[in-house]
């Protein structure tokens, strides 16, 4: 007992004695560098150097302290850290290009390092070795690897994603806290999410050999068919051959429902018949779409962190409008966006008014381009149009002219008047229109080519953007504004005189290019590159 009691006064007698020698050694060795380190240290590799501003914020705001230590200890986020940065492939991201230390190699010499000074230089390397890798990771992970704005070729100019990475670190290292999944080094959108999970699942489809092409012996193949194709078919669809008997080889109505379903995620129409635009669809490669995937995964890294309570989104390559009342879809319809040569914008702005039963203001390059030709040939062509020629002349008045006072051979861009559709049922503006002033002349508007929008492929205007539902989008956003019941709506569009309504709060409004993402059964649609934006950035982002 005396042996005991005299062991355990001594092992207390040496913890004391221990705790004395590390507050020491902290006292000259405290856990914190300095600028001068943290500079030297990120110019030193030019992966880091891009982060300099960042890196120096980061610790000037915490004079200096280290980060990833804890009384003298490393944190387990570090070690957290190692393992995001090993499974970066599932993001569609490089390993490679995170790792320019080898951090678990420097975890174990600071866990076999001898001498306090050796253990502080040490800690000093991998604290800012660490941070500085945070850093060259999560700007690409959250912010993406392209930069829309820095490459000519992608339209992107929605609102940007403001995240302030030095305080994404500050709530991993449990320093503040945030509504964010930053502590988990997760994504920020559920759209992100459910594509990094179909990328997963396409890895594997081709990892197990992808799927095969199906070879027609005729030009289609319609449901009640017999053909050996079929069997191809059924592996494609369903993923798995059929056993090569008569039965496999019939084009049965289970296999009709699942290429219809097919078609349906493709934005082609869902007749069942395999042939033209379904076969192509079907034998593009399984590499493609896992590239169409990653370069998806990427636009949502250039979105906004967080969406408005309320907001409109529209996907041009889907040709569908979609209203979200705090992440719920509480609207949505087909819409007609611009032809190739007349694409449709890429960028987000605010809704303000509406106009009922408007004028359409000609824009200047369509005045050039197109009208004033016309015109030229035959000076009744703005009459049987029902145009007019106009100056403004101030409060919003204008001056209607004689068109034969214009040389119209003379006409272009910069031309000083106006030509302008009146309203009614010829305008192509229809009897609405809904207003977010922009540099593009782009708006919603509705139309009198109404069979449009029964086309699976809907790329038809000047750029501008034609709703399926007017009469349901203006009642949607003058809602709490009471004077303006259904009826009072309808006599507005319908009134014979042009009228504006301002709306009581802007509503944010992001027209986007999508052409791969995850339904909320969690089916994948794949839609073709329209405007080859894909095609750009697919340049950029696999160089």
């Amino acid at each position: 007992m005396m042996t005991l009691v005299l062991v355990t006064a001594c092992a207390k007698s040496g913890d004391k004695q221990q705790k004395k020698i590390a507050l020491a050694a902290s006292k000259e060795f405290p856990q914190q560098t300095d600028s001068v380190y943290v500079v030297t240290f990120t110019k030193s590799d030019p992966a880091f150097k891009k982060h300099l501003d960042l890196m120096k914020l980061f610790y000037r705001e915490r004079q200096y302290r280290f980060a990833w230590f804890k009384d003298g200890e490393l944190v387990p986020q570090a070690f957290k850290f190692v393992e995001v940065i090993k499974r970066a492939h599932e993001e569609g991201l490089d390993p490679k290009d995170y790792v320019r230390k080898d951090l678990t190699q420097m975890f174990q010499a600071l866990e076999q390092a001898k001498g306090d000074s050796v253990r502080h230089k040490l800690q000093e390397e991998l604290d800012v070795t660490l941070t500085a890798s945070y850093f060259n990771y999560a700007s690409d992970f959250y912010r993406g690897t392209v930069d829309p704005r820095s490459v000519d070729n992608i339209d992107w100019a929605v609102k940007k994603n403001k995240i302030k990475l030095h305080k994404a670190l500050q709530t991993i290292l449990k320093e503040r806290e945030s509504r964010y999944p930053y502590y988990e080094f997760e994504a920020l959108h559920t759209g992100y999410i459910r594509l990094r999970e179909a990328l997963k699942q396409y890895r594997l489809v081709k990892q197990q050999g992808g799927w095969p092409k199906v070879q027609l012996e005729t030009k289609m193949l319609k449901p009640g068919d017999s053909a050996t194709a079929v069997l191809t078919l059924r592996h494609r669809i369903l993923g798995k051959p059929g056993d090569n008997s008569p039965q496999s080889r019939i084009y049965d109505p289970a296999l009709a429902t699942a290429v219809k379903s097919f078609q349906i995620r493709h934005g082609l129409k869902p007749d069942g018949v395999v042939g033209g635009e379904t076969l192509r669809v079907m034998n593009i490669p399984i590499e493609e779409r896992i590239d169409q995937i990653i370069i998806n995964m990427e636009r949502w890294r250039w979105v906004p962190k967080r969406f408005e309570d309320k907001y409109v989104f529209i996907n041009i390559p889907e040709y569908m409008l979609h209203v979200y009342e705090k992440e719920k879809e509480v609207l949505s319809m087909k819409v007609v966006v611009g032809k190739e040569m007349h694409a449709t914008p890429v960028f987000s702005d605010k809704l303000e008014y509406i106009v009922f039963y408007p004028y359409w203001n000609v824009t200047p390059q369509i005045l050039a381009e197109e009208i004033a030709p016309a015109q030229a040939r035959n000076p009744n062509y703005l009459a049987s149009n029902d145009m007019e020629l106009v100056k403004d002349i101030g409060n919003n008045k204008v001056e209607v002219l004689s068109p034969s006072s214009v040389d119209w051979y003379s006409v272009d861009e910069k031309f000083k008047y106006r030509v302008r559709q009146r309203p009614g049922s010829k305008n192509p503006l229809g009897f609405v229109k809904f207003i977010f002033p922009n540099e593009h002349n782009v708006y919603f508007h509705d139309t009198p080519a109404d069979h449009l929008f029964n086309q699976t492929e809907r790329g038809f205007s000047h750029g501008c953007i034609r709703i399926e539902k007017p009469f349901e989008m203006a009642q949607y956003l003058l809602k709490d504004q009471k004077q303006w019941t259904p009826s009072a709506i309808q006599a507005a569009m319908h009134g014979g005189q042009e009228k504006y309504v301002n709306l009581s709060a802007k509503v944010p409004v992001y027209i986007v290019y999508f052409t791969a993402w995850v339904d909320d059964n969690g089916a994948i649609h794949f839609r073709d590159d329209i405007y080859n934006h894909d095609r750009d950035l697919e340049m950029a982002y696999f160089r």
